[in-house]
Order: C-alpha cells, then structure tokens, then sequence
C-alpha cells in the first residue's frame, strides 16, 4: 500500500510513540527471557562486550511488518535498548502464503537467531516445528492451547509464550455491535480458509452468535485465491447484507472483501484497524486504545525504516 512510513499519533518516524500494544508485546517478551532463562538483554556499556546484538527473528504471514512487530521494536527503544547496537530485528513475511512458512522458520532458525517472535497460528506452529531450542513470543494467537503451542496458561511448558488476541471470545460481540452499526442486518456472509483452524473455530462462534441474535449467517469455506475472488464477485447478485472478516489474513480474503465492496456500498466488520482505514465500516478486536476505542498501530501493509533484515531475499508477493 506504499512505501512511506507514517507514525502513530504522537510520534515520529524514527521514535513513534509507544501505546498500549507495544507495551504489551514488551511485557510478553520479556517474559519469554525469564521463562527460558535466556540471558537479558544488554544494553549500553555491556552490550559493548558483546560480539553481536541480540537477534530477534520476526516471522509472519502477512505482506510486510505488522502492528505487533512495531510494538516489540517501539518498546524495547522506548526502555532505552539500542538498536544495531543492543538488539537488531530481522523479518521474515510470506504474503498470505502459508506453505512458506516452515522454510522461513527454518531460514531463521539457521541465521542463529536468539529469540523468534511470531504473529498469529499458523507462523506459530511454522517456528514450533522448526526449534524446541530457541525461546519463541507468539502474537494474535486465537486458541495456543487448542493448538498446542503450549501445555496450559498457568504452565506454558517448552520454549514457548505469548499473548492471545480473544478473537473466539469477542466474535460473538463482534457480530451484535455489526448488527447494532447496520439496521437490517439480517444476513451476514462470513468468508474463510477452509483450512485455517482458527478461522474454522470462529465459523461455529459467528454460527452460535447468528442464531442467538436472529441473523442468517452465510458461511463460505474456500481455498484458493481464484475461489474468493469468483465468491465475492457474486455478492453483488445476492442479498447480502454485511461481511465478517475471518481470524487470518490467508488467502487475502480480508484484502478482497475491501476491494469487492468498495463500490457496493455493503458494510464489513474487521477484527483490525488497518481495513476499516481502507473502506471497511468498522473493527472491534482486544487491540485497542482505552481512550478513543480506535487502533493506534501504523497500518499492517506498511514498511517501516528501521527494520533490519538479515541476508537472503525473501519471497515477495501482491500487497493489499
């Protein structure tokens, strides 16, 4: 969606101010360190005795550095860490491709990285299958225990930690505040990968929520980009009332949902920010500011100056 930086309110390019999210994508991280009993992390005069900084390896399957990764980054400067000189952050994206996810989670893992950082499941799993050595953050993660990413809340387990982002929990919300916003709403179409669990799982909360709240939910599993592409153009002809977007950003669904309904004049609820920015009518997500109820975080889709990325190209695909 361009190359430009832009800061989250109050900020700048070069030292963006730090919200709540990139407090809390601090706090996970460091509870990784002290769970895994990995050595802190320096700064100042005992980094200097350091052969390196710390390599923090970032992976996702979004097109480029998302909300949670710039809340890592923001928070560790804002506690006063350097970067190049205390940590540097290296990303790996595979642009809705989930298929390349094990092999960017093994690229880091051969990179030497001292800690991965992921968002969402399915980048999770990619880092869980690649190391049971290497301590690993998760973000936006719907279910870790489901998933078995982790043994239990109280007690993690292996060499992993995070933050769920509650998207079973508010998807009931989520649907009575679309059916509040829109009067009318009575059909509601909900488009997902048919074979993203998470998206799946969420298919019988909007089902269960639908039921409670007399809407007709229209469920449509696909799996193939040609298969969103082909169902949405079909919307104009059906009497649909709004869409939800699904727990992923596979597929580029929630990218097509935006560009199919930018002339239709048909209402979307998002779980981020970053749509409703581009033509959606409205999110509603556990990432939020207290004050206002908006997000804060720069748009998913844009590239900010200060990542550093490690050697190899990594493989690019179509942006939102």
């Amino acid at each position: 969606m361009g190359d430009g930086t832009q800061p989250r309110r109050g900020g700048t390019p070069d030292h963006p101010q730090v919200d709540g999210l990139g407090r809390l994508w601090l706090w996970s991280f460091a509870l990784v360190m002290l769970l895994t009993s990995t050595e802190r992390l320096p700064r100042g005069p005992e980094a200097a005795e350091r052969a390196r900084p710390v390599r923090i390896g970032a992976l996702t399957d979004s097109w480029g550095s998302t909300p949670h990764m710039a809340g890592l980054r923001d928070g560790l400067v804002a506690l006063g860490y350097r970067e190049r000189e205390d940590f540097v952050i290296g990303d790996r994206f595979t642009q809705g491709n989930h298929a390349l996810l094990p092999a960017a989670a093994h690229e880091l893992v051969r990179y030497g990285v001292d800690l991965l950082f992921v968002t969402s499941a399915l980048p999770a799993k990619a880092a869980q299958q690649a190391t049971t050595q290497i301590p690993i953050v998760f973000a936006w993660v719907e279910d870790p225990v489901g998933l078995g990413l982790v043994q239990s809340f109280a007690q993690p387990g292996g060499n992993m930690t995070g933050v769920t982002n509650l998207t079973l929990e508010l998807g009931s919300k989520r649907l009575e505040l679309f059916r509040e916003l829109v009067p009318g709403l009575h059909r509601v179409l909900y488009p997902y990968d048919a074979t993203h669990a998470p998206s799946v799982a969420l298919a019988h909360v909007y089902r269960d929520a639908a039921r409670h709240l007399g809407i007709d939910l229209v469920e449509k599993p696909v799996r193939t980009e040609a298969e969103v592409q082909e169902m949405l153009a079909q919307v104009r002809e059906r009497k649909i009332d709004g869409i939800v977007q699904p727990s992923s950003v596979s597929l580029n669904i929630p990218g097509f949902i935006v560009e199919a309904t930018a002339e239709r004049a048909i209402p979307t609820m998002f779980e981020s920010g970053f749509f409703v920015e581009r033509g959606g009518l409205a999110t509603w997500s556990a990432v939020a500011s207290p004050a206002t109820g908006q997000t804060t975080t720069p748009p998913v889709g844009r590239q900010r100056a200060w990542w550093t990325r490690f050697p190899k190209a990594r493989t690019r695909g179509k942006s939102l």
